[in-house]
């Protein structure tokens, strides 16, 4: 197999992986895979193409969830959505290879997508890379039931439904009173704040209880993180796959969407 040659912007990307691996001398061997990673990989990211980094669990059932988000992202024309897990790896023993591949998709995609679900895995630490500079500005959040500081305050949607999936799955309470409270959850939203249809609420709430889905919890850390992002209009919480796929309308687009869809004529 013939070496790759470097490409011409190779100081640009050499600074990122030295940041990436804090200035360790490559070995002639290290620079030829990540030439060829790279000659792979980067020129979909340079290309006329919107790309999008989605970030997440490549477990059952959340790796689901981020090819729902590709999917949806692939419909829009002129769109690169990818999973890093999908791409060639870098194949040394010796250097920290997620931080390489990591810092140079971020650095040279458009945007980054992350779709969270809980506080462990591989998506705590990711979510730690782009909440601050040189990411931030253009990354996104999805957070599975997500709603800062869920109380009686009721501020959205959101908020209802995490509070009514709280009471579902308290551990001392009936069918009955679970009932009860849940209603009386919906009539106080009402009264104080906005009008929210009950049964979205209860389709939430029996979706969840019929597949056993606990609601997902995060640290006072994510939370925050999360909470970030909401201050920058950034943040999107969902509470189904269905509601996921609706959210992801939300990023930026790739090409203005057409008239007749945004007046919704046809």
């Amino acid at each position: 197999m013939t070496d790759p040659s470097p490409p011409p912007d190779a100081g640009d990307i050499m600074t990122v992986v030295h940041e990436a691996i804090g200035g360790i001398e490559l070995e002639p061997a290290e620079k030829r895979e990540i030439w060829r990673f790279t000659q792979r990989e980067l020129p979909y990211l340079w290309s006329q193409r919107t790309s999008y980094f989605i970030l997440g669990s490549y477990r059952d059932p959340y790796l689901r969830r981020l090819r729902a988000v590709q999917n949806e992202l692939t419909k829009q024309l002129g769109a690169y959505p990818f999973i890093m897990g999908d791409l060639l790896e870098l194949p040394t023993d010796r250097l920290n290879t997620f931080d390489i591949m990591f810092s140079l998709l971020a650095t040279y995609s458009d945007y980054i997508v992350g779709v969270f679900e809980k506080e462990s895995g591989g998506e705590a630490p990711e979510l730690g890379e782009i909440d601050d500079p040189p990411y931030f500005d253009k990354s996104y959040v999805f957070p599975r039931d997500y709603a800062w500081v869920a109380d009686e305050n009721l501020d959205s949607k959101q908020h209802v439904i995490q509070a009514a999936l709280e009471i579902a799955f308290a551990d001392d309470l009936s069918e009955d009173e679970v009932q009860l409270k849940v209603d009386s959850l919906v009539d106080r939203a009402r009264k104080s704040r906005f009008d929210i249809d009950e049964q979205e609420v209860w389709d939430v709430v029996d979706d969840r209880l019929n597949t056993g889905a606990e609601p997902a919890t995060y640290s006072w850390v994510h939370l925050n993180k999360f909470r970030k992002f909401e201050l920058h209009n950034r943040c999107f919480p969902w509470t189904t796959e269905e509601e996921l796929r609706t959210v992801v309308s939300d990023l930026p687009s790739p090409t203005p969407r057409p008239q007749w869809e945004a007046s919704g004529e046809r």
